[in-house]
Formats: structure tokens, sequence, C-alpha cells
């Protein structure tokens, strides 16, 4: 794999990525009701789904994708449910001072899944990749060193858009002095979340 391929990859990618779609949506709602204290294990799903799409781009398995379709209709319609149960539970919360409470702590297996379920759910992600890398490698050449070059690429350029939205929502969530003003955002991160989960369910 070529420099000069790799950096077109990061540069599409970073404007791909760096639009706010139904995961960013879901993490930003998340890091403004709860805090960053938990994420962790969401972003890293997320960014283990965009490797799976990208990998079966790669690997010319659109089609099998295609054939399993049901299988990702069903991870979507998992990740719209979670999206959804999220957002009633932020509408329905106490609000709580940021300065008074530490954000409530979650599984870390959960936010894990509801990571994956969100990023698998969303088949969009995979044809980016299908329609982007023709473009710019031939995919009947690339070795396993390729493909490892390009995921390396795919993480340092999502790690740095993805923690970025996170420190961005999280200094957004220090300025909130009042309950009301935690609720307002609770609720307005609880809209976030359900048209997150509305988006995915209508592609």
């Amino acid at each position: 794999m070529t420099v000069a391929s790799l950096l077109v990859f990061a540069g599409a990618l970073l404007i791909a990525a760096g639009s706010p779609g139904p995961s960013i949506a879901a993490l930003v709602a998340r890091v403004l009701a709860k805090g960053a204290r938990d994420v962790l294990p969401f972003l890293f799903a997320m960014w283990v789904g965009e490797a799976i799409w990208l990998s079966f781009a790669v690997a010319g398995l659109a089609a099998i994708a295609e054939t399993f379709h049901w299988m990702f209709v069903v991870i979507k319609w998992a990740g719209v449910v979670y999206l959804l149960f999220l957002a009633w539970k932020m509408w329905s919360a106490e609000p709580a001072l940021p300065s008074h409470n530490l954000p409530e702590a979650r599984s870390a297996s959960k936010m894990f899944l509801a990571g994956l379920t969100i990023t698998l759910g969303n088949p969009k992600i995979m044809m980016f990749y299908v329609a982007l890398l023709p473009s710019i490698i031939d995919l009947g050449s690339v070795t396993l060193l390729g493909w490892t070059e390009l995921v390396a690429t795919m993480f340092v350029v999502l790690v740095a858009i993805d923690l970025a939205w996170v420190v961005m929502a999280a200094k957004a969530r220090q300025f909130l002095k009042s309950r009301r003003a935690v609720r307002i955002v609770n609720r307005a991160s609880a809209g976030t979340m359900a048209g997150a989960a509305v988006a995915i369910a209508t592609r």
C-alpha cells in the first residue's frame, strides 16, 4: 500500500467521519447526559465495527453481506431499540449536577454492545468503503500487510475525530450549573438519541 493511497483514504474518511451521523449523535448525547467517564467501551466498539465493515469491503464480502441481509437487519433493529431505551432513560432521569455527582457508571459490556450494534446496524459504512476503496487501490491485490495498513489508518482517523467529539461534549457539559439546565440537556440529549434511532431505522 503506497503512502499516497493511505493519505487519500485518510482524507476521505476524515471528511466522512467528521460529518455527524447516528453513531456520533448517540455518542454526544451520552456524554452530555452522563459524562465521558464510561464511554470508552462504546467508542472502542464503534471502531471495531468500522474495522469489520472495512474488512468486509476489502475482502469483497459485500455480496455475502447482501446474502445475509437479514442478520444485519436484526443487528440494526437491536441498535434502534437500545437507543430508544437510552433516550427514555435520559428523558426520565432526575437531573444531577456534574459538580455534585460522578457520572453514573454503566456496564462496560453493555456500552460495548451498544456501540457495536449501532455501527454494524449501519451498512452505509460498508457502502462508503465499497465506493471509495476501488478508486484508490486494487482490492484484488491487497495483502495482509495492506489490510493492516488500511485498518491502522482507519483507527488513527476515527480515534482523533471521535475523541474530539467526546472532549467537546464533555466541555459543554461543564457549563451546566443548575438542575433546570441539566434537565434541559438531558431531554435534548434524549431527543438526539431518539433521532439517531430513527435515522438508523429509516435507512
